[in-house]
């Protein structure tokens, strides 16, 4: 396997993470190859342990977009808290706009870095690549959230908003949906509503959209037993992106 020069690695001087770095990482195989066959983040470079067995295809990968490649078990190991990880991808950090005329996932104050980043994953297997944050939020590039995304942060774009209203103003055009335990309208596969753009609107894990919310846009409940107060998150944007992209033939 072929790796760049150790003049070059001194030169990148990989950190632990802190937010206010220009940089984040991928940890693992296959969001570093999903973050590199995306295009959307400049690759700083590529480290892998010397335990790597499929190390040729990732190298040939690398060399084919001038990525450099370095063997660095004890940088592997300061990066990440988990055993099972043999690849970090180093990557620049970058601003986005929301694409005004798409569908788009709202998630106001988001806590979770894990819930986070399978909501990411989830919005792109359903079809949707725009997703707002109302800060406060999560740090969407979070080594931890870029793990439980899978790969799936490059695939879509993201916008970081002061408020709800804010992010009205500039996505004027989405039909809005709140998701809430006391809205208004149930919503099932039956009476899905069909609108040409939505923004469906979720809550934060621990105390979801407060009443202000009931009149942002049409306020719907996912129908589910007594037995329990709610649905989790990242199950309740499950349901809700699978039932809106399906009934608009996503």
């Amino acid at each position: 396997m072929e790796t760049a020069g150790k003049k070059s690695e001194e030169k990148m001087s990989v950190k632990p993470y802190k937010k206010a770095a220009d940089y984040s990482y991928t940890l693992g195989a296959f969001p570093t190859i999903e973050m590199i066959k995306s295009g959307t983040a400049r690759v700083r470079g590529v480290y892998v342990h010397s335990s790597f067995t499929d190390a040729e295809q990732l190298a040939a990968l690398c060399r084919g977009r001038g990525i450099p490649l370095f063997v660095n078990d004890k940088l592997i190991a300061r990066l990440s808290d988990k055993e099972n990880v043999f690849i970090v991808g180093v990557f620049e950090k970058y601003m986005q706009r929301l694409d005004a005329a798409k569908s788009q996932l709202v998630l106001v104050n988001p806590g979770n870095m894990g819930n986070m980043g399978t909501i990411l994953r989830t919005a792109v297997g359903f079809g949707i690549h725009d997703i707002a944050f109302i800060s406060p939020a999560v740090d969407v590039f979070h080594p931890k959230v870029v793990r439980a995304s899978m790969g799936a942060l490059f695939r879509l774009r993201h916008e970081y908003f002061d408020s709800f209203a804010e992010y009205r103003e500039k996505n004027p055009r989405q039909e809005v949906f709140t998701f809430m335990l006391n809205g208004e309208r149930p919503l099932t596969v039956e009476n899905c509503p069909k609108p040409e753009l939505f923004s469906l609107v979720f809550g934060n894990e621990a105390t979801g959209l407060d009443d202000s919310f009931l009149s942002a846009g049409t306020s719907v409940i996912i129908p589910q037993s007594e037995e329990v107060d709610s649905l989790n998150l990242t199950i309740a944007v499950g349901i809700g992106t699978f039932l809106f992209t399906r009934a608009a033939g996503r």
